[in-house]
This record gives C-alpha cells, structure tokens and sequence, in this order.
C-alpha cells in the first residue's frame, strides 16, 4: 500500500521543509524546461518567433490559470477531509473532484480556442506573429486535457502530503521535453509549432506517472457509491475553487492588459516582455512555492483544528521568503545584461530586458510574502479575501501602466507589477489576522 503524508502531527519545520524541496524542484524543473522552450524558439527560430509564443503568455494564464485555480481550490478541500480522519468524505471529495473537472476541461477548450483569435486581436498583437501565436495556442488549448490531468493529479497527492511524486514526473517529462524540442525544431525544421506540441506531450507524460501513483493507493481508491452527487460536496468544492480560480483569470486580465499596452509599442517590446515574463516566472517560483506548501499544511491542520500549527508554519514560511528574496536579489541585480542576452539577440530588447528585471529583483520580497499570505488565508477555507486581491491586482495594473508609460517607458510594466504586489499584500495580510482569531478562540474552548 502506498502511504499518505501527515502534517498535522510532528516538527513544523521538518515537515514544512520536507514537503517544500520537492515542489520548488518540480516548479524550477517546469521553468527549465518553460526556459528551454524560450531559448530555443529564441536562438533557432529567432526573436519574433519568440514574440508570438511570449504574446500568448497572458491568454494562456487566462485559461490554464483558471484551470489550475480550480484544481487548488479542490485540493483545499481534499486536504481538509484528510487532515479531519474522515476517509468516506475524503473518497467523495476526490471523486466529485474529477466529475467537476471533466466538464470544466471541456468547457474551457471549446471557449479557448473559439476566443483565442479575438482576444489576440483585442491585445493588439502585431501581424508579423500573429498566425505563429495562433498556430502555438491552438495547440495549447487543444491539449488542455493533459495540463489538466496532470494538475488534478498534482492537486490530489499534494493534499494527501505527497510532493515527491510529482517532481519524479517532471524529471522525467522536462528531459522528454526538451528533447522533443530540439528534435522537432532543430532536427525536423519545424516552428512554434513543435515547441507547443512538446510541452502538451510532456504534461500529459506527467500526468500518466501521477495516475499511477494515485492508482496504488488504497486509502483513496474510489468506489462507484463515491461518485453519486452530493449537493453539500459540490458547494463546499466550488466555494473553495471558484474565487481561486476567478482570482488567477483577473491577474491574468490585468497580465493582458499590459501586455496590450506592450504590444502598441511594437514587435521588439513585445518580445522583451516575453523574456521579462520568463525570468519572472522563474524568479518568483521560491515564493510560490512556499505558499504551496503551507496551502497544505495550513489546509491539513485546519481540518485538525490546529491553530497553533498553522501560526507556527507561517513563521518559518516568512523566514523562507526572506532567505529567498535575499539569494534572487544577489543572483538577478548585477547580472540582468547577462541573463537578458542569454535568451534575445538584439540589444535593444536585452537593454529593455534588463531594466525591467533590476526594478523587479528589488521587490520580489512583496510577491513572496504575497503568496505566503495568500495561500494560508485559502487554506483557511476563505477565499473570497484573495478573489478580492486578484481584482485589487487587475485594477492597480491599469493606471499605473496609463501614468507610468509615456514617462518612463517600458519599465512602466515593471512598476505596475510592484503596485498589484502592494495591493494584494494588504489586502490578505488584513484578512489572516481576522480570520485566525474565532479559529484560536475555538480551540481554547475545546
């Protein structure tokens, strides 16, 4: 029998820590391979090419960020039931799990690939890239089944305390990826279209080792009486997943905003933003990845009524991010010339490229505990407080890119997103310290 992982019992840290190393591993393996995407439509199909994929970055949040919102706020919910000993409830929330994410995996590749010609039209993207950016997510949101397998499957063994098995599968599908990369665009002669196809293969490689992990475990093995609707069930999924996943489509909103914004200004614009994202991405994955692991362990030890340990995993969790914010400022600052050249070619856009990322290394400790704070109000079973953020991020992005922009030019993009970091940080860290307090008071009473 394959074994569950408890968070609700045992040394904060160690446990914090152990569950932590293997998410960060899986989230940088997926950039190495988000990365290696870029350096290769980059370097062998050139800068525009690179363009039209780094354009679909705000559409692609858009639709797969929804999906991956809704899949956390499932997991919130499984991991709750878990933390609580409850296993019939446990079986029933997995299973009502999948049920809800087969329509929502439908619905959502109908609705992206019927919009995405519109929207890309609506973000002003150039017509130098736009039939490669339309190639590329066609693709993307065709394979959205994988990405969403391989989500659901991540979501469901991380609520049960299981983050290695997930990162064993990126191991393997990043080298699959990459390889595939190279194969198709160096060695077939292929274009964007390659690069996309990779990464649908890759995720659904990905979600087929989680499957089978899950498969062998008995704890969670489902029954036929675990699928029948339950209308309390339902409510209590969809109240945890759909303000996530309505938050992740705001942020993503205001993400194309910007990115329209970009775009106006031309074709070298836009593809210094597709590094800038890149790098982005990249270096926020440590905060990240600390709230992921306190979004379990918060949503384990809530459903243990644990207070103490919640509190306890959000001191070591602060004390994390600011190591991190510490390690990306010294790695990011004095070699932003050095990373923007690694992926562009033109001095223009590595010029752009650069600005943009000193301005952002220096505020990365907001987006970090940003996540920590986020994630453990979600954890809580509150969502709404960080729905609420995501639409702070959205509207503080708009103006601050309409003032910012004919001053200061391209770094405008990185000020807006300093401001949505500001906004959604007070927003959620009001919102912890009244939500923990009845959850202490109760467990005084107990």
């Amino acid at each position: 029998m394959e074994k569950t992982y408890d968070l609700t019992n045992g040394s904060v840290p160690k446990l914090i820590l152990r569950f932590f190393f293997p998410i960060l591993f899986t989230n940088l393996l997926q950039q190495v391979y988000s990365m290696a995407d870029t350096v290769i439509v980059g370097k062998g199909l050139g800068d525009r090419a690179l363009g039209a994929v780094g354009n679909l970055s705000s559409l692609t949040l858009l639709v797969i960020g929804f999906c991956t919102g809704m899949m956390g706020g499932f997991s919130i919910v499984i991991a709750q039931r878990y933390g609580s000993g409850d296993r019939c409830a446990l079986r029933q929330s997995i299973a009502l799990t999948v049920k809800l994410s087969a329509v929502l995996c439908i619905l959502l590749t109908v609705v992206g690939i019927l919009f995405l010609r519109p929207v890309l039209l609506l973000i002003r993207t150039g017509e130098e890239i736009l039939d490669d950016s339309l190639l590329y997510g066609y693709i993307i949101l065709g394979g959205l089944t994988a990405t969403a397998a391989y989500n659901l499957c991540t979501s469901i063994l991380r609520a049960l305390g299981d983050s290695r098995t997930p990162f064993h599968a990126i191991i393997i599908s990043s080298a699959v990826n990459i390889l595939l990369d190279c194969f198709l665009i160096f060695g077939l002669g292929a274009g964007v279209e390659g690069a996309a196809a990779a990464t649908v293969f890759s995720q659904a490689l990905s979600a087929l080792i989680c499957y089978r992990k899950l498969h062998r475990i008995d704890l969670v093995r489902l029954r036929r009486e675990d699928f029948r609707s339950d209308a309390a069930t339902y409510r209590e999924l969809l109240k945890n997943s759909l303000p996530t996943a309505y938050m992740n489509s705001l942020i993503a909103v205001g993400c194309m905003i910007v990115q329209g914004f970009i775009n106006n200004l031309g074709v070298v614009y836009t593809s210094a933003y597709s590094a800038c994202s890149r790098y982005l991405n990249l270096f926020i994955l440590p905060g990240i990845t600390v709230g992921s692991a306190l979004l379990t362990f918060t949503s384990q030890n809530y459903g243990a009524r644990k207070p103490e340990r919640i509190r306890e995993g959000m001191r070591f969790g602060a004390m994390l991010s600011i190591l991190f914010y510490l390690l990306s400022l010294a790695a990011i600052y004095p070699f932003a010339e050095t990373l923007a050249g690694a992926i562009l070619n033109e001095a223009e856009t590595i010029r752009l490229t650069s600005g943009y990322l000193r301005v952002i290394a220096a505020s990365l400790f907001l987006v970090n505990f940003l996540f920590l704070l986020r994630n453990c109000v979600q954890g809580m079973g509150h969502p709404l407080i960080p729905m609420c953020s995501g639409i702070a991020e959205m509207v503080l992005r708009i103006p601050i890119m309409m003032y910012f922009l004919p001053r200061t030019g391209f770094s405008a993009a990185a000020w807006a997103e300093v401001a949505a970091w500001t906004g959604s940080l007070l927003l959620n860290g009001i919102a912890l310290r009244f939500y923990i307090r009845p959850l202490s008071s109760e467990r005084k009473n107990m």
